[in-house]
């Protein structure tokens, strides 16, 4: 579909309107310099961003349990949830913290992205330690969806954990999720079995994510929000219900927003806005390949240099495809990533 042309007074307002957002934005960093020089704001503290909202934050000060809505200094862009940064307090005639400002980001760990619908990287989250890759019975798991998750982590350096929620509805001999599951763990992958239908259902969720800060990510409707309803009873949260048609879910989380989770040690979690497929446009084939960590050691030994592992003779992938090194749906899934790249 083609773009849609703007006559000349669209252009006009689109361009007043974002002068006015700049404008406004200058307002607001010159009205916190004043304060600042005015000694209006306390000393600089470490916090962490627990959520984002345009222009302003939710920051969380090191040892503390509430967040304070805080304003982003003109000068600092593309802060996400879980950077950490360092802010300024101010406080009311009572001594309570009523608002701050962010002066500064500290230094990243790793940043999660994803494409937007026009292919440009958009920061999702900072400072991850593991994404939890959640799919469930209801819907229906694609392999290819999984692998595209896979890719998107190695592509990121963060550990990807796969999640298997609702084995509560899982048949007695496991079927063709029990064959999947056992397929990613011969990788080296981490599973995680959940349900939110059983006492104990989440006691191996839990331990894994004790003491570290994790991101669920996955397609709308196997349950990430129902899990962590479960992980966070104090939070009230939106949980969307499966649509009894197409029983697909609906998107319910608007914004990503950091949690402490009072029932684990130490850990932290990350809810970002649902998604049905995970956007790879930004990869080019070699780190789709590189993607698929059983192929690390095939590749770079093809006969040509240039070979693209289709038909070509001394293919070392589709050499390896057939001694059973590499798993055909694999490798399938692979070219289909790739095909979809060409499209694109």
């Amino acid at each position: 579909m083609s773009k849609r042309k703007l006559s000349r007074q669209q252009r006009w307002r689109i361009e007043k309107i974002q002068a006015e957002r700049s404008r406004r934005a200058e307002q607001r960093d010159a009205k916190d310099s004043h304060k600042l020089a005015a000694g209006e704001y306390g000393p600089e503290r470490p916090g962490r961003v627990i959520a984002h909202y345009g222009r302003t934050l939710d920051v969380q000060g090191d040892g503390s349990e509430t967040s304070v809505r805080c304003h982003l200094r003109a000068n600092l862009e593309g802060l996400v949830t879980g950077d950490r940064v360092i802010w300024r307090a101010a406080q009311d005639a009572e001594g309570n913290v009523v608002e701050g400002v962010v002066v500064a980001r500290s230094e990243r760990q790793n940043v999660l992205e994803r494409p937007d619908a026009r292919g440009q990287l958009k920061p999702v989250a900072a400072n991850i330690d593991q994404i939890l890759i959640v799919f469930a019975v209801e819907p229906a798991p694609h392999p290819n969806l999984i692998d595209r998750y896979l890719v998107a982590a190695e592509a990121t350096g963060i550990a990807p954990v796969l999640v298997l929620n609702k084995i509560d509805l899982l048949p007695e001999s496991g079927g063709e999720l029990r064959a999947l599951l056992a397929r990613y763990e011969a990788l080296g992958y981490p599973v995680v079995a959940t349900t939110t239908a059983r006492e104990a259902g989440l006691d191996d969720l839990l331990a894994r994510l004790a003491g570290r800060t994790s991101v669920f990510v996955g397609q709308s409707g196997v349950g990430k929000s129902s899990l962590i309803d479960r992980l966070l009873p104090e939070e009230s949260l939106r949980i969307g219900e499966l649509s009894k048609d197409s029983r697909k879910g609906t998107h319910t989380t608007t914004t990503a927003r950091l949690y402490r989770l009072p029932t684990a040690d130490d850990a932290e979690l990350i809810d970002s806005p649902g998604i049905r497929e995970f956007g790879l446009i930004h990869l080019d084939e070699q780190q789709v390949a590189e993607g698929f960590i059983e192929f690390r050691d095939f590749l770079g030994r093809c006969r040509f240099r240039d070979c693209r592992h289709r038909q070509e003779p001394g293919c070392a992938l589709l050499e390896a495809v057939e001694r059973g090194d590499i798993h055909p749906e694999r490798f399938a899934s692979y070219r289909h990533i790739v095909d979809s790249l060409s499209e694109t």
